[in-house]
């Protein structure tokens, strides 16, 4: 059994074995921040990272600080004031930008530095006009300079998912030996289908000699609407990191959602494993991110979308109100939602009618909600939701009918 430095922390990869913690690699700030309209400035920088940090993130991709001073100025910040986290800073397989990096990252008291090369023919020759030799060159002399500055370095093979597989071994195992203790195996344009980057990843355990010695990480992009799933599949197959954003914020369709495989690995205890994520602050750090980054988050997305924890069709209310795990796997309380909601509509039915009515305080009897509930569809059907002041109105015309009949 191997020993992997994380950091400043020591841990035995026991793949096989029970129990086993997956690393939360937040890159809110650095890949999600590359989407249109979500830059962040230093302040905002800052306030998300202590929210991550609070949110139980283990190491957390602060930006890229060769890219601008507005950027290494973040970075350095933000590697002022991690007490718990790693800060991590991306760069190329170029000397200067691991060297900025280097300098951005000095104030942290643990840090890590990401580097890496493109893997792929696509990018060997359309990308670089080069070879795969040199390209594995290029590979091992990244990492070189990078553990110059730090024992902590992490290598991205970038579009490993369409990179072949005996190349990219060789190239792992040289980066491994090179001193990287995590290599990033990235889906990056999104197309690897579960069944083939879950296979990847396993040819990646049982060809690489030396894979004992890093963490494998998963960094998966959404552009097929695969990335949950391909990182799951990832992590079945012996990757023990999990490279996330905030509601799957990132480049083109975005990257692996954080909230979505915490809670995937929560609810299947068969995966044998967990991550230090404080599921509670899902949501909370989700809106904040919305908030920050201008970026609304769609209301059928999973976990934090305004809709995850509704109910509006008549079959899933009535189920739902007679025992709610019909119809939720999850407690929206156990990931900071605010609760479930029964939603009133055309497609409702009189079990929820006369749940929320009881809920304003009226008491009806069975008929008389039988006979509420033809007024309730002709108001449905004019308004998208009924809402509790139409309810209130129906409710006093009816007893005021009531009151006239006798």
């Amino acid at each position: 059994m191997e020993s992997i430095q994380i950091g400043s922390t020591l841990l035995s990869q026991q793949i096989s074995m029970p129990d086993n913690k997956i690393f939360v690699f937040d890159t809110t700030l650095r890949d999600g921040e590359q989407v249109p309209g979500c830059k962040l400035n230093t302040s905002e920088k800052v306030e998300l990272a202590l929210e991550l940090e609070e949110l139980g993130v283990d190491i957390i991709e602060a930006g890229f600080p060769v890219s601008s001073p507005g950027d290494f100025n973040s970075v350095q910040e933000i590697a002022k004031i991690m007490t718990k986290a790693v800060v991590c800073g991306l760069s190329r397989a170029v000397q200067k930008d691991i060297e900025v990096a280097a300098a951005a990252l000095k104030p942290a008291e643990r840090f890590r530095i990401h580097t890496g090369i493109g893997t792929s023919d696509f990018h060997i020759k359309s990308k670089f006009n080069s070879t795969r030799e040199d390209i594995l060159a290029r590979a091992v002399q990244c990492v070189k300079w990078a553990r110059n500055f730090t024992d902590d370095v992490e290598f991205y093979a970038e579009d490993a998912g369409r990179t072949e597989n005996e190349y990219l071994a060789r190239v792992i195992e040289a980066v491994i030996k090179a001193g990287a203790t995590t290599v990033n195996i990235p889906d990056t344009t999104g197309y690897c289908l579960p069944h083939q980057y879950g296979e990847k990843i396993a040819f990646l355990v049982n060809n690489v000699s030396n894979i004992g010695k890093a963490i494998i990480s998963c960094h998966c992009h959404n552009d097929l609407g695969l990335a949950t799933a391909n990182t799951i599949a990832g992590v079945m197959n012996g990757a023990r990191q999990m490279e996330c954003t905030i509601n799957g914020l990132g480049e083109r369709a975005g990257n692996t959602s954080l909230e979505e495989v915490v809670m995937v690995i929560r609810q299947h205890k068969e995966l044998n494993c967990y991550t230090d994520i404080k599921a509670q602050n899902l949501n909370p750090v989700s809106w904040q991110v919305s908030e920050i980054m201008r970026m609304p988050v769609q209301p059928n997305k999973a976990i934090v979308g305004s809709n995850a924890f509704s109910h509006s069709s008549g079959i899933h209310q009535d189920g739902f109100l007679k025992d709610a795990q019909t119809y939720e796997i999850i407690n929206p309380e156990d990931v900071g939602a605010e609760g479930s909601k029964i939603v009133l509509t055309a497609r409702s039915g009189r079990s929820a009618l006369a749940h929320r009515l009881s809920k304003l305080g009226y008491q009806f009897t069975r008929n008389d909600i039988d006979v509420l509930y033809g007024t309730f569809l002709k108001v449905a059907d004019v308004k998208k939701e009924v809402e509790d002041e139409d309810l209130r109105n129906m409710a006093m015309h009816y007893q005021q009918e009531a009151i006239v009949a006798l």
